[in-house]
């Protein structure tokens, strides 16, 4: 199903109208009638509006059966591959990678720094 299909199912399972639904959320209803029939992108802003009117989450507003998609799941991806995919984050989640990626490298450096120089007394 989708966000069209869903918003259809909500509205009849309180058995509401599409104009009662449009006026509560803000929205003309004929807007409102293109978005319960595909026809018509819902805003993020109207999304939460519908989500919060009929007392759900927006994740399930738009995956309503639970039909999350699953994880993703990074299989045999090359080094140039996985740059991509990083550069593609946002710009915090970047943030932590590399930060995560700045102590594994200072702690193999200090690793072998110490090793060589134990090794050696």
């Amino acid at each position: 199903m989708n966000i069209a299909d869903n918003l259809k199912v909500f509205r009849e399972q309180k058995g509401l109208l599409q104009k009662e639904v449009a006026n509560a959320v803000g929205v003309h209803p004929s807007n409102y009638s293109k978005m319960e029939k595909g026809e018509r992108d819902v805003s993020i802003e109207v999304a939460d509006k519908l989500a919060k009117f009929f007392g759900v989450t927006i994740d399930e507003l738009v995956h309503m059966t639970n039909q999350v998609p699953d994880e993703i799941t990074i299989v045999d991806k090359s080094v140039s591959e996985r740059i991509n995919l990083i550069q593609q984050l946002e710009e915090e989640d970047k943030k932590a990678i590399y930060r995560i990626i700045d102590s594994m490298l200072t702690k193999s450096k200090f690793k072998d720094f110490f090793n060589k120089n134990v090794a050696s007394l």
